[in-house]
């Protein structure tokens, strides 16, 4: 359960030309509702692929029924077909079987361990990586989607048989990213802090921090930030860089 090198190995540059990502900091922004912030981005990017249907990913949350039914529910008022892999007799031959994936949020820990108890890591992977699926994530799912979930927010209620995840980009995102409040009284880490203090370890990639609102679309090997605001890209023993929307990141997937 180490985050110090921890890297994906198989496919090649090749295949990994083939992936289309939309990875969201999060579903639900102040005064909006479950993805409204996110809904032109997650249209587009559907449509553009011509998809009809998607396979959703619950199981960040323990009640995936009342969840599933949450994300079908939007997706439906959208045009596309929704089922949930929770409900699947075969949930690999579901995502085998899939036009697109969406992975929601919830506790990042809880959705690996079933991503790995439902033996689901190598074929979201192959299908992503090879057959350039479309895959949507949201906040655990963003987190997941990246080399590792060593810079997630959340507490390990449930323990993954490891911190590897599907490594669909070779950098992690640390989600809901929150800017330092220097009139604050609170005297714990700030989110900067912890991310550089991660990045005390040896030998771990970048980690591109997400606020609220944002994402990262990565089409083929080119990464752009979307969204309402800029994002912050922490690289080990250099200092914090922010980019505005729509700056080129593709640098990031040639790690």
């Amino acid at each position: 359960m180490c985050c110090i090198g921890v890297v994906y190995v198989g496919g090649s540059q090749s295949k990994m030309a083939a992936r289309n990502l939309l990875l969201l900091s999060n579903s639900t922004v102040h005064g909006s509702g479950y993805l409204d912030w996110a809904a032109e981005y997650v249209k587009e990017f559907l449509k553009s692929k011509s998809v009809q249907s998607v396979v959703f990913v619950p199981y960040a949350l323990r009640d995936m029924d009342s969840y599933a039914e949450k994300a079908i529910k939007k997706f439906s008022a959208w045009g596309f077909e929704m089922s949930s892999v929770h409900r699947a007799a075969d949930p690999i031959a579901a995502v085998r079987g899939a036009e697109a994936i969406f992975v929601g949020g919830g506790n990042t820990f809880q959705l690996l361990k079933n991503l790995y108890d439902n033996k689901l890591i190598e074929p979201i992977r192959k299908k992503v990586l090879e057959e350039g699926a479309p895959y949507i994530g949201s906040s655990a799912g963003t987190n997941v989607a990246t080399v590792s979930i060593c810079t997630t927010n959340d507490m390990p209620i449930v323990h993954p048989p490891s911190f590897t995840a599907l490594s669909l980009v070779p950098f992690n995102i640390n989600p809901h990213y929150i800017d330092a409040n220097p009139a604050t009284t609170h005297m714990g880490e700030t989110r900067e802090e912890r991310i550089m203090q991660y990045h005390e370890l040896p030998s771990v990639p970048p980690v591109l921090a997400l606020r609220e609102g944002s994402l990262l679309k990565v089409e083929g090997d080119v990464a752009v930030v979307k969204g309402l605001y800029p994002a912050r890209l922490f690289v080990r023993e250099k200092q914090p860089e922010e980019f505005p929307v729509n700056s080129d990141l593709s640098f990031l997937l040639k790690q």
